[in-house]
């Protein structure tokens, strides 16, 4: 699991090799990631918008940005979490993510960004 902390706000991911869904031998590996948002703040937060940049061994970075998260934008009070998942495919079956997203402050409608933690992505072909 890989956590961070950005203003009371923890955001968790455990990344995982999703060998049914990858076909090395066509250079698609294909991982899934699990996030959980956890509200350690004193305010309701609203997830605006999400920002990731993804590493691809020998093919580089990609950046990809959109509304929310998985066609939500989710409200989260103080004391409570968001959890969902989401994949990538890589053409290499190594690299890594990271990102930002943009949260809203309920209480004074500002926003700011809060950190996804870097985490790694290797297929298990790869390891072996």
């Amino acid at each position: 699991m890989f956590s961070k902390i950005t203003s009371n706000i923890k955001v968790s991911v455990v990344p995982e090799y999703d060998s049914k869904n990858s076909y090395p031998s066509e250079n698609r590996y294909v991982f899934k990631y699990n996030i959980n948002i956890e509200n350690e703040g004193d305010f309701d937060v609203k997830i605006m918008k999400r920002k990731w940049l993804i590493f691809d061994v020998g093919f580089g970075y990609t950046e990809i940005t959109g509304d929310g998260v998985i066609g939500l934008t989710p409200e989260i009070p103080v004391g409570e979490n968001f959890t969902y998942f989401s994949n990538v495919m890589l053409r290499s079956g190594v690299g890594n993510m990271s990102g930002k997203y943009l949260i809203k402050n309920m209480k004074t409608q500002e926003t700011f960004e809060i950190d996804i933690p870097k985490f790694n992505l290797l297929s298990e072909v790869l390891s072996n």
